[in-house]
């Protein structure tokens, strides 16, 4: 099992509570709109960090980090971006992604189909790099953590952890890896100071 933190758009403030509330974790990921490289550095001094650049960062974050990082925890494929959407409300140049990604799962069920009588392993081997089973990103602001019956996967949006912006106040996810199955999700927010 791997416990993950999410977080996005920190606008160059980390938040000492963040410490506290991923201090169990085993892997931080943020979502863009870092806002300086020295928060970038003190999360991953702190847990191994995954991270994708936002439209606010600027060239020290930028050049540092990948606009689209994909990458698998166990047996999650997982899509991180900063400028992604929601279902039904996505960034246009996913959706070649997402398509080729509904695909490959649909292969795969095909070829489960057609190959009952194989063993598990055999089949988990035939399971594509394209897919995706899960959706991460950030820049709205607006915590939404959503199934999306097109696709196929599931969409985190875990808002925004810094005090830029409208949001009420400032929100974390942090949810397990267990396998195929991404599990017990908490909501955290943090009053606004």
């Amino acid at each position: 099992m791997t416990r993950i933190g999410l977080l996005s758009d920190t606008h160059g403030l980390l938040d000492r509570r963040i410490f506290e509330h991923f201090k169990d974790v085993d892997e931080i990921w943020h979502a863009g709109d870092i806002g300086s490289a020295e928060v970038l550095q003190a999360l991953r001094e702190f847990k191994p960090t995954r991270a994708v650049y936002g439209n606010m960062d600027s060239g020290d974050v930028r050049y540092s980090l990948p606009e689209f990082y994909r990458f698998r925890v166990e047996e999650v494929n997982v899509l991180m971006t900063h400028i992604g959407g929601y279902p039904g409300k996505y960034n246009p140049w996913l959706i070649p992604w997402f398509r080729k990604s509904l695909e490959a799962k649909q292969q795969m069920l095909n070829d489960q189909i057609s190959n009952v009588k194989c063993q598990i392993s055999n089949l988990k081997s035939q399971i594509s790099n394209d897919n995706i089973d899960l959706f991460v990103c950030g820049h709205s602001h607006i915590l939404k953590v959503q199934y999306d019956n097109t696709y196929k996967f599931l969409t985190m949006n875990p808002g925004a952890a810094g005090k830029q912006g409208w949001q009420p106040c400032q929100t974390l996810l942090r949810f397990t890896i267990d396998g195929a199955k991404i599990d017990n999700l908490e909501v955290i927010e943090l009053e606004r100071k």
